[in-house]
């Protein structure tokens, strides 16, 4: 039995997770639902190798006041993003989330802030090497810094920066997605 298969539990709490926030985000039920629909795949969708579209998890890293996050400019991508990455097996995307923050981040002391899923975005990844094009299906969780923001650029990114958070929501060039998380953050924390 595949470790994120409904039956191993693992699964079962992705799926209320998925719940949870289609009942807390009203308007976006159909990706929850796109989600909900891989996760019942029966090929795992845990794994990259799983062409057709697979689980990934990334941290939208908020700084310990709650006004910035910690955003890599990627280096395959050549885009400012959250950190994150691939579940590799791991049915447990919130414990993904924060481990590809430390890695690729450096930053002592993160946390998740509620493991709640905080966004949801599937996004196109054009084809690389020899590897073709496919769907992330990428859950997304709170990490918060503690005091030390103090940030290591991995070999995965050019540069690391603190943004404000609300700048960023304002911000045309900036990608949808970051602008979505950031308008959901200043809403949900009462600084907008």
């Amino acid at each position: 039995m595949r470790q994120g298969s409904m039956e191993s539990g693992h699964g079962v709490g992705l799926a209320g997770a998925l719940a949870d926030y289609a009942r807390r985000w009203p308007r976006e039920q159909d990706i929850a639902r796109d989600f909900l629909a891989l996760l019942a795949d029966p090929r795992d969708p845990f794994v990259r190798e799983r062409l057709a579209g697979h689980f990934t998890g990334s941290a939208w890293v908020v700084s310990a006041d709650g006004r910035r996050t910690l955003l890599t400019h990627h280096r395959k991508l050549d885009r400012w993003l959250q950190p994150g990455g691939h579940a590799d097996g791991d049915a447990d995307l919130a414990r993904v989330a924060l481990r590809e923050a430390e890695e690729e981040t450096g930053v002592l002391g993160l946390r998740l802030e509620d493991g709640a899923i905080f966004d949801l975005d599937r996004h196109w990844i054009p084809e690389r090497d020899d590897v073709p094009g496919h769907w992330h299906y990428d859950a997304r969780y709170v990490v918060r810094a503690g005091s030390d923001e103090r940030f290591t650029v991995s070999g995965e990114s050019n540069d690391q920066a603190w943004r404000g958070i609300a700048a960023l929501a304002a911000d045309p060039a900036c990608d949808e997605s970051m602008r979505r998380m950031a308008g959901k953050w200043l809403a949900a924390s009462g600084l907008l």
